[in-house]
């Protein structure tokens, strides 16, 4: 039997994200206010309503994750105790639990989580590592909550703000701002949730900046292609737009469900968690099933290219030569480049920065019968008090990222234990 891996301490570093993560949320949606703002002063109704729909929608689907979440915590072995201490909500019991349904039906939610997170950060600061696993689980659950949002939020309003400065021809300071703040949450959520799910590696101590940073311009260079071909697409034929994405998503959503996902631990949860998922791949590739990841993203950019490649086809074919001369042959050749060398980037680094190329011989070699619903236990310590708590959504998300399809592959550590508690 093998010890279980103890997961790093929360550093200074880990609280530095966290607050660069919460600004990054409040300036995401002061810029989503002011750009809805001013389609509003100028009268653009149409467009106001749209932005205030890719707001509210993804703002509900964060809201309903973090609840379900909540939920499943109150049923671990002594994690209210731990909770009710180490948060900012100032009531327990029964009390807070209203007090949290009330802010999540307020859309605060995520917000009290953003605060909860960085002051109980401050306090494993202040206290010199008192309460560090503690602190490193609400992390773990924020940069899951990001992600989601950035997907369901950030990369259609990066799409739609695309849409109208290529149909107006121009566009103002804000359109610009808000472009620029959607692609900026982006790239910064992803690398987010990479530092979130390697943290959960023994050997994290061997990561370096330069493995983020490849990681970071992988998916910039995968992403940002897609995001412009739909803009595109949708330039040229808007009413069809709708129709292109209620086509692609319930195929997606029942792959989802044909891989077998056991990521909540509700059937309704589940099935709310498969539907964002089938929006995620809407945008991007999401390895969410143990075994067979190279096979399964090989069939995801095969399609992705394709569908793209109608897509670009499509524009070339219905736009306006004239409005268009300036930009239209440098986007047709830079567009599929970018996500080519996108691929290629993806290579890299599962050829040089992969976790499981970092690992002792004696790792690489043990087999592991590790499914999407492993269970890691570790302890999870909160102003001395200990419970044997992890953080199993996370889990089983590193599981199923650095999962390959040979039998060598390593994905986690095993541990044996009794009487643990786990998500």
């Amino acid at each position: 039997m093998m010890n279980c891996a103890r997961f790093p301490k929360y550093s200074l570093l880990d609280l530095f994200f966290t607050l660069i993560g919460a600004c990054m949320f409040l300036f995401d949606v002061g810029s989503d206010l002011w750009v809805a703002k001013e389609f509003y002063m100028h009268g653009e109704f149409m467009w106001f309503g749209v932005l205030l729909g890719f707001m509210l929608m993804p703002s509900v689907v964060v809201q309903l994750f973090s609840w379900f979440w909540l939920q499943y915590d109150r049923d671990l072995k002594d994690f209210e105790s731990q909770a009710s201490a180490g948060n900012v909500v100032l009531f327990s019991g029964a009390k807070r639990v209203k007090l949290l349904l009330f802010l999540h039906v307020c859309q605060l939610g995520i917000f009290i989580r953003h605060i909860s997170a960085i002051w109980q950060g401050f306090r494993v600061w202040w206290r010199k590592g008192c309460g560090s696993e503690y602190a490193v689980y609400l992390t773990h659950d924020l940069s899951m909550l990001r992600l989601i949002e950035t997907f369901c939020e950030s990369a259609p309003q990066l799409t739609l703000m695309m849409y109208i400065m290529l149909c107006s021809n121009h566009a103002r300071l804000v359109q610009y701002v808000s472009v620029c703040a959607s692609t900026t949450s982006i790239a910064w959520m992803v690398v987010d949730y990479h530092r979130s799910l390697r943290s959960f590696l023994p050997d994290k101590d061997k990561q370096g900046w330069l493995s983020s940073v490849v990681y970071f311009f992988w998916n910039l260079f995968l992403i940002g292609p897609r995001v412009a071909t739909v803009a595109l697409f949708a330039s040229v034929l808007p009413c069809f737009i709708a129709a292109h994405f209620l086509l692609l998503w319930p195929v997606f959503v029942i792959w989802a469900w044909r891989q077998g996902t056991d990521f909540m631990d509700s059937p309704a949860g589940e099935r709310l968690y498969r539907a964002t998922i089938g929006l995620i791949w809407y945008f991007s590739w999401f390895n969410v099933a143990e075994g067979g990841t190279r096979d399964r993203s090989l069939i995801y950019h095969t399609f992705i290219i394709v569908d793209t490649s109608i897509l670009l086809t499509t524009w070339w074919l219905y736009r306006d030569a004239e409005m268009t001369q300036s930009y239209a042959f440098s986007l047709i050749i830079s567009v599929p480049l970018c996500y080519v060398l996108g691929l290629f980037i993806k290579v890299l680094y599962y050829c040089c920065f992969h976790p499981k190329l970092w690992r002792p011989a004696d790792l690489r070699k043990a087999k592991y019968d590790v499914t999407d619903g492993v269970e890691l236990p570790v302890d999870v310590q909160a102003d001395g008090a200990s419970v044997q708590t992890f953080n199993k959504r996370m889990g089983r998300h590193a599981a199923n990222f650095y999962t390959t399809n040979t039998s060598s592959a390593v994905k986690t550590n095993e541990c044996e234990t009794t009487n643990a508690s786990v998500l």
